[in-house]
């Protein structure tokens, strides 16, 4: 049995993407999910496994996995997908499509020119009604993949990452807060006992690497990315400015952590410090930057089942390259070469 960490990026409705590696990965007999560190869209992903996982195991995740997207609103009857991705056109048409229609674009002023709280409580996050359907009594056990929710803290800017029984409605929305988007998620941290504020997790670790580190947990960590590390095209309009910006924020402390691992695996690697002392971590990344590129944030904002499907088809196509490449490292050695990424 091969045991992994799993790391799942945010990146809105773009999360389908994952949906879609997971789902490939959840039919790996021979591979054990140890922990899960999720941000956004992919706590969101995070929260769905393990509570459908400790109801049903493999099945039950993948079921509740289902749910899920069903739930935010791009999904249909599973016997309707084969149509969808043969009736409608490519993903780039549709992002633009979309991109430019008179509902996206007026959604785009407001949110640029109006703050969430001129609407009062009136405002309210779309996401409360799906989160508090979780079976929380799962997602906070001890049993299945243990659980780390990313999220942000506002005034302080640091991220805070929520574990077992801290996990609660409140922490999944809080780090799928987009804050031109939602207010601030307040409530009561069992940390400090003081009502704190938080934002999305993305701007302070999307997601945070550090939680999978520990002692007990498998070396392996396994990168769900959805926010493109590159772009060939420079963006030259104010949304693909502002996106772009997003994207370069958001996988800035992913990348931040990344070089730390890379420092430290030199480290041994040289003999410099003794084998044991820290923990040579092997990462691997899953991604489709040339589907992201296609994509928008428009695409992210408005889930529509065109894209939603998509996007999942091409998570489990990713994860199929991923595992007939790649299968054979884990436990063995970093599929990611870390030191040509930094030079």
């Amino acid at each position: 049995m091969k045991q992994i960490n799993l790391a799942l990026q945010g990146g809105g409705a773009h999360g389908a993407f994952t949906w879609g590696v997971l789902y490939r990965l959840l039919h790996e007999d021979d591979i054990e999910i140890a922990a899960i560190s999720g941000t956004s869209a992919g706590a969101l992903n995070a929260a769905a496994l393990k509570s459908g996982w400790v109801a049903n195991g493999r099945d039950g995740a993948l079921e509740n996995l289902e749910w899920l997207w069903a739930q935010i609103g791009g999904v249909t009857d599973p016997a309707f997908a084969p149509w969808i991705s043969a009736a409608t056109p490519t993903a780039e048409v549709w992002a633009k499509a979309l991109k430019y229609s008179p509902v996206y674009t007026a959604f785009d002023i407001t949110t640029r020119m109006l703050s969430p709280y001129v609407y009062g409580p009136a405002m309210q996050n779309p996401l409360a009604s799906i989160v508090q359907k979780f079976h929380y009594d799962a997602v906070c056990a001890t049993d299945g993949p243990a659980l780390h929710i990313c999220a942000t803290n506002v005034r302080s800017g640091k991220i805070r990452v929520f574990t077992g029984e801290e996990i609660m409605p409140q922490v999944i929305m809080a780090s799928a807060c987009l804050p031109s988007l939602f207010q601030a998620v307040e409530f009561e941290d069992p940390a400090t006992g003081k009502v704190e504020a938080f934002w999305d997790g993305g701007y302070s670790g999307n997601p945070a690497l550090y939680p999978l580190f520990t002692n007990g947990l498998p070396d392996d960590i396994l990168i769900v990315n959805i926010n493109p590390l590159y772009r060939e095209d420079l963006p030259i309009d104010s949304q693909s400015i502002e996106n772009r910006v997003n994207e370069i924020s958001f996988n800035s402390s992913l990348l931040r952590e990344l070089r730390a691992i890379e420092f430290v695996k030199r480290l041994l690697a040289e003999g410099a410090i003794k084998r044991g002392t820290m923990k040579d971590v092997l990462v691997h990344m899953i991604a489709d930057d040339a589907l992201m590129n296609n994509l928008n944030v428009a695409t992210k904002t408005i889930p529509t089942a065109v894209i939603i499907q998509r996007l999942k088809e091409a998570g489990e196509a990713a994860c199929d390259t991923f595992l007939k490449n790649h299968k054979q490292d884990l436990g063995k050695r970093s599929s990611v070469n870390l030191t040509a990424m930094f030079s």
